[in-house]
């Protein structure tokens, strides 16, 4: 009966204690990025080379401006994007394989040896696709030397790499892994805008 009697008292004890401490934290919003989480995740993001991705890209020069819609499947060895809308001249389908790349539309299918070649010959404007595989998942390109500004909390900033200047507006979590959600490229008079509406990274577990 008496260890009964003077357990009561430190149990609520602890539970006072307990209160106060969660009462002194600040609890962080589930979809808030918090200083540590890129670094945190750094390695996964390198590794990551698998995903499908749903965009709105709107175009504009000192003449014009327009928009479409994206679809990119991007596998290790292989991806495709799918631009519906007015600059993708209805519809148009770009494709990449070990080297290889096509580009399909309502003329028909081309070939180049790049993919930016491509888009300039049958498009009229272009986007360096190889290093868009590293900037949408916030990383430099690997072929050339490029400046990173960083935030407060750690995560991509502002990125100038090959004459382009992609500053990252927005992020989401996907996957539990943060992901650009807005960027802002600029090269020259291009300014391109990309607004990721579904992100679906695949990852190992």
């Amino acid at each position: 009966m008496t260890l009964r009697l003077l357990a009561r008292p430190l149990i609520s004890l602890l539970a006072l204690l307990l209160l106060a401490g969660c009462a002194g934290r600040t609890p962080v919003p589930e979809g808030e990025r918090t200083a540590g989480q890129w670094q945190a995740q750094a390695e996964r993001i390198e590794a990551l080379d698998t995903w499908i991705l749903a965009a709105r890209v709107g175009l504009r020069t000192s003449r014009d401006g327009t928009s479409a819609n994206l679809d990119w499947s991007q596998h290790p060895h292989y991806y495709r994007m799918l631009l519906s809308g007015p600059f993708g001249s209805g519809r148009s389908t770009l494709e990449g394989r070990e080297g290889r790349f096509s580009l399909t539309t309502s003329e028909g299918r081309f070939e180049a040896e790049t993919p930016e070649a491509l888009m300039e010959e049958q498009l009229g404007w272009s986007l360096p696709v190889g290093a868009l595989q590293d900037w949408v998942r916030g990383l430099p390109g690997t072929q050339s030397d490029y400046h990173l500004e960083e935030d407060d909390l750690g995560f991509p900033l502002r990125l100038e790499q090959d004459g382009w200047e992609i500053d990252y507006r927005d992020w989401t979590r996907a996957e539990s892994l943060w992901l650009p959600r807005r960027l802002v490229m600029t090269y020259g008079d291009l300014r391109v805008t990309l607004v990721v509406t579904d992100w679906r990274p695949v990852v190992d577990d």
